[in-house]
């Protein structure tokens, strides 16, 4: 055998090895390669899944959710501490609220109450009125407000209690305040206004499901009224502290 024979042979044979090299590689590896760029995304298997749920609980919400809701209420608008030693309070309450749903469980509501309560101070010595007694003094409250409603979860309970669709709620709200000399036309009318918050919650029973529904709600506010601490009724009245509470009972449509 020659050396030009000698040399082909082992040409041949560097190929082959290098061919069978490559192929060896391809094939360690090509699975995991495969598995790391499904789409050019590691997370594309998860983020399809979302996608997918979050389509379907869109779909669910469409079909059988609430949309917006108006109602009409009736209720009391009632006060504690000297405040509420001062009042006299004459029911009812009015409220009006709109809510617009974001899903099953949230909502945003905006809203208008309104209420009136009584006072009365015969006595001519008090130190903001000038020998005058004031009399009868009618106070009337406006209040504007926009909240946030959470209805509860409750598909793992029972069924009278996820009939009344129980939520919480909280407010940001403004009180208009305007405070009228009923018995005394030479002092005149004062008007304020207040910022203030609202805690609580509700319940809705439906009446005609998804059409029609009975509310009642129960708030406790927080409002720092200008006169809280004026000193215009001392001696008679020392202050104007307290908390607000308030009891409504609604009709709500549904849409």
């Amino acid at each position: 055998m020659n050396f030009k024979n000698i040399s082909k042979i082992i040409l041949t044979f560097l190929i082959c090895f290098q061919c069978f090299a490559q192929a060896g590689v391809n094939d360690g590896f090509s699975q995991e390669e495969d598995d790391l760029n499904i789409g050019g995304d590691i997370f594309s298997d998860f983020n399809e899944d979302i996608e997918s749920s979050q389509v379907m609980e869109d779909e669910r919400f469409y079909r059988y959710g609430r949309f917006f809701t108006f109602s009409f209420g009736l209720g009391l608008t009632t006060f504690t501490g000297n405040r509420g030693i001062a009042y006299e309070n004459e029911p009812p309450t009015y409220s009006m609220q709109l809510s617009v749903f974001k899903d099953f469980q949230t909502a945003v509501s905006l809203g208008l109450e309104f209420s009136r309560h009584n006072m009365y101070f015969d006595q001519t010595d008090l130190d903001g009125f000038g020998g005058e007694a004031p009399g009868l003094v009618q106070v009337s409250m406006l209040r504007t407000y926009v909240g946030y409603k959470y209805y509860l979860d409750t598909s793992n309970l029972g069924t009278a209690i996820t009939y009344s669709n129980p939520y919480l709620t909280g407010r940001l709200e403004y009180w208009y305040k305007t405070d009228k000399f009923i018995d005394n036309k030479a002092i005149e009318n004062e008007s304020t206004g207040a910022l203030g918050v609202g805690l609580g919650g509700g319940l809705e029973f439906p009446i005609k499901l998804k059409q029609s529904y009975l509310g009642v709600e129960f708030l406790y506010h927080s409002i720092n009224f200008e006169d809280k601490y004026s000193g215009r009724y001392q001696p008679a009245q020392t202050d104007f502290t307290g908390a607000v509470f308030t009891t409504i009972v609604s009709y709500i449509w549904n849409w």
